[in-house]
């Protein structure tokens, strides 16, 4: 058995206002809040300095975007430079314009920006009409090497697919970050609720197992009312949670409140976990050829 190798890994799961400097003030604080209980790679969640604006298809909301080097990169780069560590920092990105991505900033302190991650998979559903704000990331999917550790950044939708876990796994990651945006519109809560939420975990613990590595989903918590439709909006759904490479939640963050958890993750379970489960050695990536086509007519 190997030796451990420990990282203490902070989810920050808040509740997201109207004004993006009370946003940024909470997130300052919870993340330092994370660094004081040991964090060493801190996650905020999805869009963290806005409420989930795309409830509705409305231009004026694309005056929340901001550049690289913007307010983000500034405050948490000075922050991370302060408690030296990592901070996973998703943002809303103006990269000139007209054209805008959903994107989270990997920042260390010492170092600075160390890479970008754009969400590859963009959602349109009802309250999810992220289609009419970001264009599809077009930096593919990524490995950061941190002091701390080998970790991979996808956001929200991109949780759902298989080969984007699979394909930053791949790379060297050791612990796959999904900040998050995600819950229920409350009149369907009663009906639908668990089963969505029990997909929602289930996937993504199933990433861990395929894998072989960590995973960590970082939600939003907190009621954010549709802007247009009186009375209607999202419900987030809290429960961010750290899956383990053999699929187990070793923490998990409560539903409906803000909360900053904390966890001490074992990377020799890594080595356990690939070696007894050995799906990368039995991949036939002599027989996948199929993946790249959209449908096997």
């Amino acid at each position: 058995m190997n030796a451990p190798r420990r990282v203490h890994v902070g989810l920050v799961q808040m509740a997201c206002d109207a004004d993006p400097s009370i946003n940024m003030d909470k997130a300052l604080r919870l993340t330092r809040e994370a660094a004081a209980k040991g964090a060493r790679i801190v996650c905020l969640p999805e869009m963290y300095r806005s409420r989930y604006f795309c409830q509705t298809e409305d231009h004026a909301h694309f005056e929340l975007a901001e550049p690289v080097p913007g307010p983000s990169s500034d405050a948490f780069g000075r922050l991370a430079a302060e408690l030296d560590i990592t901070v996973i920092v998703p943002i809303f990105e103006r990269r000139t314009a007209g054209l805008y991505h959903n994107s989270a900033l990997v920042i260390e302190g010492g170092r600075g920006e160390i890479g970008v991650y754009r969400k590859m998979h963009i959602p349109d559903d009802p309250r999810f009409y992220e289609k009419f704000y970001f264009t599809p990331g077009d930096l593919g999917f990524r490995k950061f090497s941190t002091r701390h550790a080998e970790i991979g950044v996808l956001i929200c939708w991109d949780q759902w697919y298989p080969e984007a876990a699979r394909l930053t796994a791949l790379q060297g990651a050791q612990i796959l970050f999904y900040p998050t945006a995600i819950g229920w519109q409350p009149q369907e809560k009663a009906e639908f609720g668990r089963v969505q939420h029990d997909a929602w975990e289930t996937i993504q613990r199933a990433h861990a197992i395929a894998n072989g590595c960590f995973v960590a989903a970082v939600n939003r918590t907190g009621f954010e009312p549709d802007p247009v439709h009186a009375g209607q909006g999202i419900e987030f759904g809290g429960q961010s949670f750290i899956a383990a490479p053999d699929g187990t939640v070793p923490t998990r963050a409560p539903a409906g409140k803000q909360a900053v958890i904390v966890q001490a993750l074992d990377l020799s379970q890594l080595d356990f976990s690939r070696t007894h489960w050995p799906f990368l050695r039995d991949r036939r990536i002599d027989a996948y050829g199929g993946l790249t086509r959209r449908f096997l007519d």
